[in-house]
């Protein structure tokens, strides 16, 4: 899916030496904090939906509500594809490093 690209992917020219397994490690734990901010996000987001149904005084909050949920379900899904994004261009980087080392 080229219409999403939310990075580049990265592509070794040798192996991977401590200094850049170390960072490769950074981005993955980045990458994680990442998601949890997605799935912390998008639960605030449908708190704030769900306590939007129970206001009985404002019907009109109804939409509100409506639209709180929807962007929570969609920080949700974001979050777990460019996770799972990065995540795959990481291994991908990893192993064909590991790979061009064990050919020589």
């Amino acid at each position: 899916m080229k219409l999403l690209r939310f990075g580049r992917d990265f592509k070794p020219d040798q192996e991977v030496i401590l200094r850049d397994y170390l960072a490769i490690e950074r981005t993955r734990l980045a990458n994680e904090r990442t998601l949890l901010s997605y799935i912390r996000s998008s639960l605030y987001l449908m708190l704030g939906g769900i306590a939007f149904f129970q206001l009985k005084n404002f019907p009109d909050f109804k939409y509100l509500a409506v639209l709180s949920l929807v962007f929570s379900a969609i920080f949700f899904i974001i979050g777990i594809y460019r996770f799972t994004l990065l995540k795959k261009s990481l291994k991908r980087l990893y192993y064909n490093s590991e790979s061009k080392k064990q050919k020589k």
